[in-house]
């Protein structure tokens, strides 16, 4: 089982939001502490693996027959169950820090957690990490504690057994330290705290995920081979698939580390596109030439008080024909300004994603500390700035 706790790579506002209310990723199971838990189609397919694996021993140690394959059932819910209880660990202890979560997904390798923000120090980082294997830890001790007290040739007793060991095996490989991995978390926070460069501990902790990575491949041909024997065809491809796991979840997190190293850049001020105001009845020619008579690259719609109502899409605007753009009014190629789509000119950083992802829109009207018209911020451009072109 493996366990991914850490924050998704910051995306640009509009991919977010749309990832956010669009596809599901699974089959919503209920809403602990307010936190939506999904269950992936994948899961169904490791749960029979389980139960087809488990459903020998189950038989040979309890003798129940067709029963068997019940109890070894029972045995992956229960697993997954623990799973959810370790990653909702990690939700809980960040939504106390004021970080939001998303939603909680289970699926054929174990579960995410997804935490919309960073969290903001190397402690609070800790913390969060290191909450999901302590509660496994703890339920396996508990479940430990329990076996002592139960008949080891019943049901409940098998259960038990197979529980206390499989939380202790999700707690323990989780500490590994290397990312997409608890254990890799702790070592990007030591190293935050250590260089004070978040990005610093990403790419230390990442690349610690890629040997572990190599290693969960490598070992089962190494245990093969050092007991002389032909490596157990299911053990080799189990380890490629978790290796690979490990290994696409590391690059992912260097991926998020160069994102966020771009984050801090990112200002309202530089990203927006100097603006000239016209009236709704100008022309989309007229205010071409107004545009470039003004040095600017983006068009506003003030009404007769010069209070501007919209903005003029440059898309819309380009695909007017020539020979129609004096007869074409500007308003018809203009999204009304609302509300969330004013942004201030100040804005940066986080602050600014948080702006634009509350009120995702392909314009936005910057504004200046007066109040005045500064420009027009459009996503595309911060998307841009996000890849680094």
């Amino acid at each position: 089982m493996t366990d991914d706790g850490s924050t998704p790579p910051q995306q640009p506002a509009r991919e977010r939001d749309a990832n956010a209310g669009g596809r599901k990723p699974g089959l919503l199971m209920g809403r602990p502490f307010g936190i939506p838990i999904y269950v992936t189609p994948s899961w169904l397919i490791i749960a029979v693996i389980i139960t087809v694996l488990y459903e020998p021993v189950v038989e040979r140690t309890l003798h129940l027959g067709a029963v068997s394959y019940l109890v070894a059932f029972a045995f992956a819910v229960l697993l997954y169950a623990s799973v959810l209880i370790h990653e909702l660990a990690h939700s809980v202890v960040a939504r106390m820090y004021g970080l939001p979560v998303r939603r909680i997904t289970l699926y054929m390798l174990g579960g995410v957690s997804e935490i919309e923000r960073e969290a903001p120090t190397p402690g609070r980082e800790f913390w969060i990490a290191f909450s999901g294997p302590l509660l496994s830890l703890v339920l396996a001790g508990l479940g430990f504690i329990g076996y002592l007290f139960v008949n080891p040739l019943t049901i409940a007793g098998v259960l038990i057994w197979q529980l206390w060991v499989a939380n202790l095996v999700v707690g323990v490989f989780n500490l590994l330290p290397g990312l997409p991995l608890d254990g890799g978390r702790l070592v990007r926070a030591a190293v935050w705290k250590l260089t004070r460069r978040p990005g610093a501990g990403t790419v230390v902790a990442a690349w610690g995920g890629r040997l572990l990575a190599a290693a969960v491949v490598l070992l089962p041909l190494a245990y093969a081979w050092s007991l002389g024997v032909t490596p157990s065809l299911f053990a080799v491809l189990w380890g490629v698939l978790l290796g690979s796991f490990m290994w696409m979840g590391a690059g992912s997190a260097l991926r998020a580390a160069r994102i966020r190293e771009r984050i801090p850049r990112l200002r309202a001020r530089s990203l927006a596109h100097p603006a000239v105001a016209v009236p709704g009845d100008t022309s989309v020619a007229e205010a071409d030439r107004r545009m470039g008579e003004a040095g600017a690259r983006a068009v506003v719609i003030a009404d007769s008080a010069g209070t501007p109502v919209s903005i003029v899409s440059d898309p819309a605007a380009r695909a007017v024909p020539e020979h129609r753009r004096p007869w074409v009014p500007v308003t018809s190629v203009a999204r009304a300004i609302t509300a969330g789509a004013v942004v201030s000119a100040d804005l940066d950083g986080e602050d600014l994603l948080d702006a634009l992802r509350r009120h995702p829109v392909a314009e936005y009207l910057v504004v200046d500390t007066d109040g005045s018209v500064f420009g027009v911020l459009r996503t595309a451009d911060v998307n841009a700035a996000f890849a680094g072109v």
